[in-house]
């Protein structure tokens, strides 16, 4: 067992994080962790589950390993961790090169106690040769509900996690999430083989968070949103909506109104993002619209409101983001806005995810083509297939678990680099054969204006010899600050296990399973209407949800208030018009690699990008999205009884 640097947990709490006690579960968590366990932590938002393993960390000797998906997050914890003189260092893609230098540096040496990472990451060649001979003495998984193919924010990347904790010899794992169901739970615990007893589940219920919510029409919502933030009490809010282009629509309506907000989504640069955001922290009755985008990883104690403008995706989000507000423990106000039609548009995006039968089957093909040993690119793949890249990597890893693969080192097929020093400055350092080697391989790049690209395989060619030299001298190049080094083409490795015995077996068989969980999604979103419609105390269904029954009712919801139960209204459903049916008949017969099913013509219809649509350049055509407004499976139906697919070959 690794031997604690430090051996009283509520000292080194005190010394190195200022607070006197521990908060509601951080010590049954820390001390399983100090025993040697691997243990699940199920943390409300802001219930504290980053001490449970920046503690542990200063305690253990040797490295501890963060995972997270969160970018945002990852700077704003190591900034924080620096402050304290606590040594914790990142790896992302938006690291310069001098910066990623040091930070392995730090790691070599045992000069880092933490390290924050990406969960793909650990895929990179590069990265995983660098962790050789490190000791990790504690695996810390952020989100940890990625894991599960039925959670509601399901990342394959997380599936593999498991089995590489026991390849870099891992002591112990922490996983931690705030958003899991029993079931989710099960998940995670299966996987890192964490036993019930070490699972630590807080208290879900928040009495402070008054939960609120009213079904509208669509030209009422605006009003009163902004009614509701001009005459309550002032305080921090988010507004929380679907699309980009509404987030910027309800800021300016909040400035005309005299209110101050401002406009947050992912399309903005990242340095307004950051601005955008420090403002909102700083601030006591700041207003900020946002998609989702905005509030992974924020600490401010004091949100007073959070409004959902449109609805979100499942409950566990939405727990997720109401969680944001009132951490200081007083009362905070979450108010839903329901417009029925926006659970079509929530739908519609399920639907658009799932890819046809006949994707399924090419991608199928393409795998049992491949030799025993292959590399690919999954977007490529994707494009092949007409697959969305994120699914691409669900199939390929759930080919892994069945038997049929298993991953290999991924790589990297071209690298760029822009020197530092002269050719004949680098060439200096060496002599002989090593010299001769540097040369020839320098000679083999191209150089684009500033840039060089070097081509891997094509290099190997001309010089002779394995990838691996010429990446651990590339490697070696930029470590010495001789060049600065990026990398692009990313490739991952596969080699076959055993024989695919029947293409359409295994394609029916991920179809159904693609089918099951587009169920499963759209049944998410039922409950979100069902929470809305307030038929009972809402945070006591959203507690139930997670597995915690509430022993009375909260009091103060929109039930217990007797504000509801909420009719919904019903809503009209129009057929295709006659012309469209011709139209779309047209695309079909000129179009067939794009819309060659009743799924894929139901997609361009209703708006929904894929790959196949992309390069047939239909998503710019005049009908793409004219009628996102009919729920998807009633497009579908209506195209599969009036056009038939029997004669369309799909061209991939």
């Amino acid at each position: 067992m690794t031997t604690p640097i430090l051996t009283d947990p509520h000292a080194t709490l005190k010394q190195h994080f200022g607070f006197d006690e521990f908060r509601t579960g951080q010590k049954d968590v820390i001390d399983r962790l100090l025993k040697g366990d691997s243990v699940l932590a199920v943390f409300p938002t802001g219930g504290g589950k980053s001490l449970c393993y920046q503690l542990p960390a200063l305690m253990f000797e040797g490295l501890t390993v963060v995972v997270s998906p969160l970018i945002a997050l990852m700077k704003d914890q190591i900034d924080q961790l620096q402050s304290k003189g606590i040594a914790a260092v990142r790896l992302d893609s938006s690291l310069p090169w001098d910066e990623y230098r040091a930070a392995m540096d730090q790691i070599r040496s045992g000069a880092a106690k933490m390290l924050y990472v990406a969960p793909e990451r650990f895929f990179n060649e590069r990265f995983r040769s660098s962790l050789d001979g490190v000791k990790i003495s504690l695996f810390a998984i952020d989100e940890a509900h990625c894991i599960s193919q039925w959670g509601h924010n399901f990342r394959p990347d997380y599936l593999k996690l498991a089995a590489l904790s026991q390849k870099l010899n891992v002591r112990r794992v922490l996983a931690l999430t705030a958003t899991a169901t029993p079931a989710v739970q099960e998940d995670v615990c299966a996987a890192f083989d964490i036993t019930k007893d070490n699972a630590i589940c807080t208290e879900f219920f928040r009495p402070n968070l008054h939960l609120r919510s009213r079904i509208v029409q669509p030209q009422q919502r605006m009003e009163i949103l902004i009614d509701r933030l001009t005459n309550n009490p002032p305080g921090a809010t988010i507004v929380y909506v679907s699309l980009q282009k509404t987030t910027v629509e309800i800021a300016a309506a909040c400035q005309q109104a005299g209110l101050e907000a401002k406009a947050y989504h992912a399309g903005l640069e990242s340095e307004d993002r950051a601005q955008i955001q420090e403002w909102f922290m700083k601030g006591e009755n700041k207003i900020v619209v946002a998609t989702i985008a905005f509030g992974m990883g924020i600490d401010k104690s004091d949100i007073r409101y959070v409004y959902h403008f449109n609805p979100p995706k499942s409950l566990e989000n939405y727990a997720q983001e109401i969680g944001r507000a009132g951490r200081d423990g007083l009362v905070s106000h979450c108010e839903l806005l329901l417009v029925p039609e926006d659970r079509i548009t929530l739908e519609n995006f399920i639907y658009g995810d799932t890819p046809s039968e006949n994707s399924i089957r090419e991608f199928v093909k393409q795998i049992e083509q491949h030799d025993d040993e292959f590399f690919i690119g999954q977007i490529k793949l994707g494009n092949l297939c007409n697959i969305k890249s994120l699914v691409v990597k669900t199939l390929l890893t759930n080919m892994e678990l069945l038997g049929y693969l298993e991953s290999t080192s991924p790589r990297y097929d071209s690298y760029t680099f822009k020197p530092n020093v002269s050719s004949s400055e680098i060439l200096g350092n060496f002599s002989g054969e090593k010299q001769e080697f540097a040369k020839r391989l320098l000679a083999c790049s191209k150089k684009k204006k500033v840039w060089f690209h070097l081509d891997i395989l094509d290099a190997m060619e001309k010089l002779d010899c394995q990838r691996v030299r010429i990446v651990r001298a590339l490697d070696y190049f930029a470590e010495k600050g001789w060049i600065e080094l990026r990398t692009s083409g990313l490739v991952h490795g596969y080699r076959k296990l055993k024989p695919i015995i029947s293409v359409d077996e295994l394609a029916q068989h991920f179809y159904s399973s693609a089918i099951e969980r587009e169920k499963n999604e759209v049944r998410r979103t039922g409950q979100v209407v069902d929470l809305a419609r307030a038929t009972e105390c809402q945070a006591g269904l959203l507690s139930q949800h997670f597995g915690q029954p509430l022993e009375h009712p909260c009091g103060e919801c929109s039930f217990c208030q007797s504000e509801g139960p909420f009719e919904l209204p019903s809503i009209d459903i129009p057929q295709l018009p006659p012309d469209t049916i011709e139209m779309i008949t047209t695309l079909v017969a000129e179009h067939p690699a794009a819309l060659d099913c009743s799924r894929s013509a139901a997609r361009f219809l209703c708006g929904l990008t894929s790959p196949a649509l992309t390069r047939a350049k239909l998503s710019r055509h005049e009908a793409f999205g004219k009628h996102d407004s009919i729920p998807f499976g009633n497009v579908m139906e209506q195209i599969e009884n009036s056009i038939s697919f029997a004669n369309v070959e799909p061209n991939f």
